[in-house]
């Protein structure tokens, strides 16, 4: 079909309804590449089997997505702005559903660490270039209700991944994780052919080869010892060293050149933007608190609590409510009220919501999880939202490709940075505590010497030692969680006087004409 053909079809719908389709095909994408995130996590103990792959080998299922979509990230918004967004943009979501469905056939582990690798390619651009496309076709007055839209795909996304994961793969196989995305795929790609404008070509563009390649190193060697770290044992292993020299390297020659070539890859006049840099520094944190707290509340309640993965996906599931909740009000509540009280608000009920976590314990009921998890998600609404919009408010359109696709380079490496970082506090505190928990276990404790305890516990047979060391262990762990959400509390508290940093934001006047951007200033 011609360009005139499409262009045709498109011209026959109101510019609302084709502004619909065209928020249904970039939430569509956004949707497919945040489920990714997270949904293969359930599956790999069933592809471990069917690949005939050793426990490493499996993991870089995950590891391999991971570090394609952190390099390829941070290309897009040259990509969008020398080919144009809609090429680039239907370009990648076909070249994501191909790859789901190469995934899915895969016969052994190679192929799909392959296969897994072109997907997190192609993957990369979905959520930058989905923001991008809805900022521009909606006016400046909508963007709050637009990023709310985009915000529920981001955010929902990665709750709801596990729980489908389990579902699919309990009920169906491990195949189906992938094959979700071809009928998805399949209608975005139409979707966006028949209504999406293309944007403006700049082909004059030069690629910077050099800062690239420097990048890619940094990123894809960070990705790489904070994915491998805790299997590795951090920076006991060798791997871990290699990786942070390399790294450090990295971005040493990108920053280097960076600030000394006239086309840099990255356009770092988006940094003297006070709004855009704000909104970075919160985005980073959202990535670190919503994936950290996701990486302990699954297990806590699976391994400590002893839920299934479908129910423990479900109570989890209810802080997605709140969040959606949260999102559909917070453009309302953004006119009567700045961005920054939003946002602090939203910290402290995040920080509330962790230190009520702080306390839980192996007796703690599902309604006072579904409670916290729902307020929980307000406190992440309240912040995604305002962010989002804060960082683009006084932006300039021209760098709003770059803009979008280094907000989230920086949220999947808070995310990668937040799964980490709890994760090796989670390991270290637990072996720190059951060793001096296990210092108590003595024949002189009291607690052990009364009749009931000293019958069920018998630690003079292998059973009854058995049976303590478990109960240590599991006491541990349960110190080890409540101490991580700790941290995660400090450092959401941490936010708290940043939020300074953010200007405030214009509301347009009542009556004022709407300010349409790209998308619309070319029907």
């Amino acid at each position: 079909m011609s360009d005139a053909a499409v262009s045709g079809v498109g011209s026959t719908l109101s510019p609302k309804t084709r502004r619909l389709f065209i928020t249904i095909c970039a939430m569509t994408a956004t949707i497919m590449q945040a489920l990714d995130t997270t949904i293969a996590n359930v599956a790999l103990p069933y592809m471990q089997g069917s690949l005939s792959a050793s426990l490493d080998q499996i993991n870089w299922v995950l590891t391999s997505y991971i570090v394609a979509a952190a390099i390829m990230t941070a290309p897009v918004g040259w990509l969008a702005d020398r080919f144009g967004r809609k090429h680039v943009f239907i370009a990648c979501v076909a070249g994501f559903t191909v790859a789901s469905l190469l995934c899915a056939l895969a016969k052994n582990i190679e192929q799909m660490v392959l296969f897994r690798l072109m997907q997190g390619m192609a993957g990369a651009a979905l959520v930058p270039l989905s923001q991008s496309v809805l900022l521009d076709s909606y006016s400046v007055e909508e963007r709050s209700s637009a990023m709310a839209i985009w915000g529920v795909g981001v955010m929902l996304g990665p709750i709801m991944g596990p729980t489908i994961g389990a579902w699919l793969t309990d009920n169906y196989s491990w195949h189906w994780v992938f094959l979700i995305n071809l009928p998805i795929g399949i209608a975005t790609v139409i979707g966006m052919f028949l209504f999406m404008h293309e944007s403006k070509q700049q082909a004059h563009l030069r690629f910077d080869w050099f800062g690239f390649i420097a990048l890619a190193v940094g990123i894809g060697s960070l990705q790489m010892l904070l994915d491998r770290g805790e299997q590795i044992g951090w920076f006991d292993a060798s791997e871990a060293w290699v990786e942070t020299i390399i790294s450090a390297v990295g971005f040493y020659y990108f920053f280097a050149h960076s600030l000394t070539t006239n086309e840099p890859f990255v356009r770092f006049e988006m940094f003297k933007d006070r709004n855009f840099v704000s909104g970075c520094v919160f985005m980073l944190v959202i990535g670190v608190v919503l994936f950290g707290t996701m990486a302990l509340v699954t297990p806590f309640m699976q391994n400590l609590l002893g839920y299934p993965i479908q129910t423990a996906g479900f109570l989890l599931g209810s802080r997605g409510v709140g969040t959606l909740l949260t999102m559909m009000a917070a453009p309302r509540l953004m006119k009567l009220i700045q961005p920054r009280y939003l946002i602090l608000t939203g910290l402290l009920i995040t920080a509330a919501t962790l230190y009520e976590m702080s306390g839980w314990n192996l007796d703690v009921s599902q309604s006072t999880i579904v409670v916290t998890s729902i307020a929980q998600g307000v406190g992440l609404g309240l912040l995604f939202v305002p962010v989002t919009s804060v960082a683009f408010s006084t932006l300039p359109g021209t760098m709003r490709n770059g803009a979008t696709s280094m907000t989230t380079l920086l949220r999947n490496i808070g995310s990668s940075i937040g799964i980490s970082m709890v994760i090796a506090q989670l390991t270290s505190t637990t072996t720190i505590m059951h060793a001096r928990l296990g210092e108590s276990v003595t024949p002189f404790n009291n607690a052990l010497q009364m009749p009931d305890v000293a019958s069920a516990l018998n630690l003079t047979t292998d059973t009854g030692r058995a049976t303590m060391d478990g109960i240590i262990t599991q006491q541990a762990a349960l110190i080890a969680y409540l101490n991580d959400f700790k941290v995660l509390m400090v450092l959401t508290l941490l936010m708290v006087p940043l939020v300074m940093l953010i200007g405030n934001v214009p509301r347009p006047a009542p009556g004022a004409p709407k300010q349409e951007d790209a998308v619309h200033a070319m029907d």
